[in-house]
């Protein structure tokens, strides 16, 4: 057996080591296959929202309307159960947004199930939308521009978190709701060059572990440290493969549906 794999059972048993021993199972079915999901108990506001969701069925009859392959596939938008195939979709979900559960040690590798979510600061996640990595497999000098992508997006993070930039951000919005777009600019441009040139944080360094992870079977490593994860898929990584093979359409819309059948809760 490989050392990557070796790595990766290892990281498997210290993921799961905390989590009770009956874990949430949740099988999604779509009609490219059946896909079967782990829950984590680490982030507990995210599995018990997703439960609430499936026990509701408000999952059922939606679409994956956003799939992009080598990278990840998305569903979860409230109004895509309907939709035309010229609506535009992945702008719908609950009125609730689910704060941020971001754990050091749960990663984009390929299979997780993770929290899409808006721009907003405090990185608090969408009530339903959600998406499934498929990722790519990486090398170290891959996995080193994505260190960095995801220390920009840190910058970005707690710079716009920092109370000495308020000011600004305030004056942004102002010209955002006025729409002076001279303004907007001039703001932007500043607010790049401070992101730019942020440095109050602790720099983020993937974990040999998850390199190896990565290095082994793939993954979205850019997104670590920015989202929430929150289970994994444990059967049917073949039917997420199948899915972000389909043909689409802009904006990465699948030509041919892929709907979500239904959901259920099949351990608790």
């Amino acid at each position: 057996m490989k050392l990557a794999s070796l790595l990766y059972l290892a990281l498997l048993t210290l993921t799961f080591g905390a989590i009770s021993k009956s874990p949430t199972e949740v099988e999604l079915t779509t009609n490219y296959g059946t896909i079967i999901f782990r829950l984590y108990d680490e982030t507990p506001l995210h599995r018990d929202n997703f439960i609430k969701l499936v026990d509701s069925g408000t999952y059922d009859s939606l679409l994956f309307h956003r799939v992009i392959k080598g990278f990840m596939i998305q569903a979860g938008d409230t109004k895509s159960k309907n939709a035309s195939d010229t609506v535009a979709l992945g702008g719908s979900d609950l009125d609730y947004r689910v704060p941020a559960e971001i754990r050091l040690n749960l990663f984009h590798k390929k299979g997780v199930l993770a929290a899409a979510r808006t721009g907003n600061p405090e990185r608090a996640s969408s009530s339903t939308q959600f998406y499934i990595v498929q990722g790519i497999i990486h090398t170290d000098s891959s996995l080193d521009q994505n260190e960095c992508r995801i220390n920009k997006m840190l910058a970005r993070h707690f710079a716009v978190n920092d109370t000495r930039n308020k000011p600004l951000l305030d004056s942004l919005e102002e010209a955002r709701t006025v729409k002076d777009t001279l303004q907007i600019k001039t703001l932007n441009d500043s607010l790049t060059k401070i992101v730019d040139n942020y440095t109050d944080f602790e720099r983020y360094v993937i974990p040999e572990l998850h390199r190896q992870v990565y290095k082994e079977i793939g993954g979205s490593p850019h997104l670590d440290q920015n989202y929430t994860i929150y289970g994994e898929v444990i059967s049917g990584l073949e039917v997420v493969d199948a899915i972000a093979a389909v043909d689409t359409t802009r904006p990465d819309r699948p030509v041919t549906e892929v709907r979500i059948l239904s959901m259920r809760l099949i351990s608790r």
